[in-house]
């Protein structure tokens, strides 16, 4: 059996905390925690993790039908998150980079403290959520040891999942904490909800059928080079005047300028760059008229995955790499092995470019496009 402790806090039942629970203590997690009326799931992820998330959230709303669902997200997390209907409500905490310490948005903690969560659940196990899930101060806590463990992570969630092999891609991990729980999973749903005036944007703005490019990353060294993308775009547009591209990119000067060389570098008017820092509403609102998605290691290619959209990734191998590849019939991707991605010092770091990435040949990319 595993040790426990008790703790107390203001206006909450005294729980015992559990590190590592046996399996009949939590399958019970579930049934324990049915009486539900407030849940709140602490999740600081951005575009990508955030996706991810959001099939859980619907199997948590299955499960607690009655109880309201909210979640502590990033500021673009919350975007994504505005798009889920099982969500009701939306808390923001802002973040770097660089990132504040946690303590300092402690009006916000303390105004999610008011709310009297019965449960919290933590899919992360990350430093900065756990000190969070523990400040917000719910019922019953559930987290999942991330990387790291400490031995002060027992005073802070009541409830610990040990860390263990879990499917992938990450969505597929998270139902499966879930399902250790003792939660009855449905079908896989993302379910996103665009707003009809972010469609009429799009419809207005996006043409049909058009195949979208994303060209950046959170690294240069997670990106295909420019010239690649370049070549790119002209094997696709050549030969077929119906064809057209789309590419977007964040409000980043690096990445507009990406951009804009493209759009130079094509010199085809069927090239149509999006408006810098457009919502992710109407991101995804320009995605659901494409037929496809393009693009780098980045949340881009996760929110076209979650809204059925054909996607082709282009990946260089890293250790976890395989969490965050779209699997299944509409999903491909290229990729080459990177035997420095996970090293501290990276080769490729002072030319900005990564030499597996470079040596992915456009044609290969056209034809596996033109099979879609």
């Amino acid at each position: 059996m595993s040790p426990s402790l008790n703790f107390s806090s203001p206006g909450a039942a005294v729980p015992v905390m559990h590190f590592g629970l046996m399996p009949s203590e939590l399958n019970r997690f579930a049934e324990r925690t049915q009486a539900a009326t407030k849940i709140i799931v602490v999740d600081l992820g951005f575009l990508g993790d955030t996706v991810h998330l959001v099939p859980a959230l619907w199997e948590i709303k299955n499960q607690y039908p009655k109880a309201a669902l909210h979640v502590l997200a990033s500021p673009l997390g919350g975007e994504v998150l505005k798009l889920v209907p099982c969500v009701d409500r939306v808390w923001a905490m802002p973040l770097g980079p660089p990132s504040p310490k946690w303590w300092e948005h402690w009006d916000l903690l303390r105004t999610l403290r008011r709310e009297r969560f019965d449960v919290a659940f933590n899919f992360s196990g990350a430093d900065r959520t756990v000190f969070v899930t523990r400040a917000i101060r719910a019922r019953h806590s559930l987290g999942y040891q991330g990387a790291r463990k400490h031995f002060w992570q027992l005073w802070l969630i009541s409830d610990w999942i040990a860390q263990r092999p879990l499917p992938c891609p990450v969505y597929a991990g998270r139902r499966e904490i879930l399902k250790l729980c003792g939660f009855n999973l449905q079908p896989v749903r993302f379910d996103l909800a665009i707003p009809t005036k972010d469609l009429a944007w799009a419809e207005a703005n996006v043409p049909a059928k058009a195949v979208h490019f994303s060209l950046s990353a959170s690294t240069p060294l997670k990106e295909w080079p420019l010239r690649h993308w370049i070549e790119l775009a002209k094997l696709w547009l050549r030969g077929n005047l119906q064809r057209t591209v789309i590419a977007s990119g964040s409000t980043n000067p690096r990445e507009q300028v990406r951009l804009k060389e493209f759009a130079a570098g094509v010199g085809d008017q069927r090239v149509q760059i999006l408006p810098a820092g457009i919502s992710i509403a109407k991101l995804a609102a320009a995605l659901s008229r494409c037929e496809a998605h393009v693009g780098a290691d980045s949340g881009v290619l996760h929110l076209a995955m979650a809204l059925g959209i054909k996607t082709l990734a282009i990946f260089r191998e890293y250790s976890g790499a395989q969490d965050w590849l779209p699997q299944g019939a509409l999903h491909r991707h290229l990729s080459n092995p990177c035997p420095c991605a996970n090293a501290k010092e990276q080769p490729c770091a002072p030319s900005q470019e990564a030499r597996c990435l470079a040596e992915i040949e456009p044609a290969r990319a056209a034809n596996l496009l033109a099979k879609f």
